[in-house]
């Protein structure tokens, strides 16, 4: 072994372990062959490797996560040849593809390597990732995975595991392989698509229960089923829908009409879901990887950078720099509006983008009109700055989809108003927060009732 190597690889071998198993000893020695200084290459693989592992169950995975462990039991496998055209000549690859699940949920899984057990034996995952493939969350072991068979689990057993898992909708995640659930129709469309060739009819809505909403998406009829029906879904899978769980009814899936009888016993009825929702706190937000059709109110603290006058393109409605799509390239670009900005109610803060019917509603000043203080100022930063007088410090409710990545919450709002019937309430809070005592609290929450504070 090279002396001037050696003591890094034993500092690496101390901080990560088996470095020949793990394959980093390859790792590092590809950066070292590339000329990359023996330390320099030490601290590029413990930034990569070495942070502290993480042990995640179903219910933790979202996309973009790596470098976790996780353990669960083998509920399906099989392996495939995959051949690309540079390996033409070669012996093909082995890809190994099933289901693992824990107590918490199943989820679809592909392995580079063979796995050391069989269906209903229960693996660990060192070094696990995930990734996105066909809008589905999917465990991934690479060749710098370790993978151990343990004998003895506390994971429930096969025959539990395989059954679909009971949930309530705010539980459904996107790794879920697949769920039961009774929920209540909210929203119903029918679309037509191609598919292998022939025309099928797509039913698209929202599903809602006590606990919360969320989209879905069935490619068989639902005869006798309309907006207002509570049904009971077996066997449903799960997909990516603009970044969050969406219910996907497949013809393996099982749908039926619950009972007036067993209705009763729910604890919700379709008026009760079909009310606008509360709002909620920004904290109860970001505990979540996203949230379908939820409300809530703060002070818009900042208007961002890329807010006001924008330029589409017609093609594909990306926004356009300088008369380029990084598409369609040179394009004859439309012009649009929308606003960007970040919203915090006191627990937490988020970014909102509001399209341009919102942008015009709380802004007050339509899209043309914009046009016109842009042109008559020859700058689009024109507009902005004028949004970002007019709309910083101000105090929204806005409602919509939320979703969580490594930035933080990204919230697409779909309606926004000004509460003005709690301002009174929020004034009475903040007095009390201010130090006043229940006294002077009832005092001045008096005052606001009759229209007015004196405030010194």
């Amino acid at each position: 072994m090279d002396e001037k190597i050696a003591p890094h690889l034993e500092e690496l071998t101390r901080a990560l372990g088996d470095l020949e198993k793990t394959g980093i000893r390859a790792e590092f020695e590809k950066l070292i062959a590339f000329r990359v200084p023996p330390d320099i290459a030490k601290e590029s693989i413990l930034r990569k490797f070495g942070e502290k592992k993480r042990i995640l169950k179903v219910k933790d995975l979202s996309a973009n996560l790596k470098n976790f462990e996780f353990t669960g039991r083998i509920l399906d496998l099989g392996e495939k040849s995959i051949r690309s055209q540079a390996e033409a000549q070669e012996k093909p690859s082995r890809l190994y593809t099933g289901v693992l699940a824990d107590e918490t949920g199943s989820v679809q899984f592909s392995s580079w390597k063979e796995l050391p057990g069989s269906i209903g034996d229960v693996i660990n995952v060192k070094n696990a990732y995930v990734r996105i493939w066909q809008n589905r969350i999917r465990l991934s072991i690479g060749e710098q995975s370790l993978v151990s068979k343990i004998s003895d689990s506390l994971l429930p057993s096969l025959s539990e595991l395989s059954a679909s898992q009971k949930k309530k909708l705010i539980d459904i995640r996107a790794a879920d392989f697949s769920v039961d659930t009774v929920a209540c129709i909210l929203q119903l469309s029918y679309r037509e698509v191609l598919v292998k060739g022939r025309q099928s009819r797509v039913i698209s809505g929202v599903l809602a229960d006590e606990t919360g909403r969320l989209p879905f998406t069935s490619w068989i009829e639902l005869d006798g089923i309309d907006i207002g029906s509570i049904i009971r879904i077996d066997g449903a899978q799960v997909r990516i829908f603009r970044g969050m769980p969406s219910v996907n009814i497949l013809s393996s899936t099982k749908v039926s009409s619950v009972g007036p009888e067993e209705a009763e016993k729910l604890a919700f009825t379709f008026e009760s879901v079909a009310k606008d929702p509360v709002p909620i706190k920004i904290e109860e937000i970001d505990s979540r990887d996203s949230m379908f059709d939820v409300s809530v109110a703060g002070n818009l603290v900042s208007v961002r950078p890329g807010s006001g006058i924008i330029s589409r393109c017609p093609e594909c409605s990306r926004v356009i720099q300088k008369g380029n799509c990084r598409v369609h390239g040179k394009v004859e670009g439309i012009w649009d509006m929308r606003i960007k900005a970040v919203l915090d109610d006191g627990t937490g803060s988020m970014s909102v983008t509001f399209p341009r019917e919102l942008a015009e509603t709380i802004y007050g000043k339509t899209l043309e009109e914009a046009e016109q203080l842009m042109f008559s100022d020859v700058s689009k930063d024109a507009v902005y700055e004028d949004i970002k007088r007019f709309l910083t410090g101000r105090y929204l409710a806005i409602r919509g989809n939320s979703s969580k990545s490594e930035f933080g919450i990204s919230f697409v709002a779909e309606s926004a108003w000004l509460p003005e019937e709690d301002i009174a309430v929020r004034i009475v809070e903040l007095l009390r927060r201010l130090g006043s005592d229940e006294e002077d609290g009832s005092d001045k929450s008096s005052q606001v009732s009759r229209g007015g504070i004196e405030l010194a």
